[in-house]
């Protein structure tokens, strides 16, 4: 199982980078969380990839913050680099300006199939969340109660080459579980995400809204459940950066070499 860390870039983003390479697989870079302006997600992941070849950089990719030539141009980039892959995502609403997705894309699948048919992206990844649980509701469209692990697997169907699993807790384990034996039947990739509290971000995690997969007491063995279920987790602490090095360096008896 490959132990990613989700990279929260700021302009020392490279310093970061050289503290953790030797604890990870790969990175996944984050796109202006929270809709703040933030070193570009696929610019960090390139120089990334360029400095580390060796390991994993997949980026997630915010539409609501990019119009269509602005999308085509940085996959192009991450196409030419030879990034592992893009996340797309609508994302949070942009800080400054309107948000640019209900304009220009209006789902996920819309911008993919640009990138494929107009852009003429060839060999790059592209990837789509799946969740359990709803997002927040915009654009005056009602979220459903919670999603089946068919709903996800339907959806990793209509033309997606891998998924990144978010929100897990132990009461969604099985539903992965599920999602896990379906996507080995489909050979695609999948990556769970690992949100892990400390002492530190409790008040983080409840201002952004999301529950934690576990305590970082507990992480090593909830990340252990995982082994044969995803191909990867990214693990993060939220905030909580001293806390990403904890817990990258306990989940080191996990990396496959």
């Amino acid at each position: 199982m490959k132990i990613l860390h989700e990279f929260v870039p700021t302009r020392k983003f490279l310093k970061m980078a050289e503290e953790t390479k030797d604890l990870v697989d790969g990175w996944n870079v984050t796109d202006s969380a929270a809709g703040v302006p933030a070193p570009s997600g696929v610019a960090v992941s390139c120089v990334l990839k360029t400095k580390y070849p060796d390991k994993v950089v997949i980026p997630i990719f915010i539409l609501n913050y990019k119009g269509p030539v602005e999308v085509g141009a940085l996959a192009l980039a991450a196409e030419a680099v030879g990034l592992d892959g893009i996340v797309l995502t609508m994302g949070d609403d942009p800080i400054y300006g309107e948000p640019l997705g209900p304009k220009y894309w209006g789902k996920t699948e819309n911008a993919r199939d640009f990138l494929r048919e107009k852009v003429k992206i060839k060999t790059l990844k592209l990837g789509c969340l799946l969740s359990p649980r709803p997002w927040r509701e915009r654009y005056g469209e009602k979220s459903k109660i919670g999603f089946t692990a068919q709903d996800m697997i339907e959806r990793v169907k209509t033309g997606w080459d891998f998924a990144f699993f978010a929100r897990l807790t132990p009461e969604v384990l099985s539903t992965l579980e599920e999602v896990s034996r379906e996507m080995k039947k489909l050979a695609k990739p999948l990556y769970a995400y690992f949100l892990i509290q400390t002492p530190r971000n409790v008040e983080i995690l409840k201002k952004i809204g999301w529950q934690p997969t576990t305590t970082i007491d507990k992480a090593v063995e909830f990340a252990e459940k995982l082994e044969g279920l995803v191909d990867g987790i990214i693990a993060t602490c939220a905030g909580d950066y001293q806390g990403d090095l904890e817990l990258l360096k306990a989940l080191q008896k996990l990396r496959k070499k």
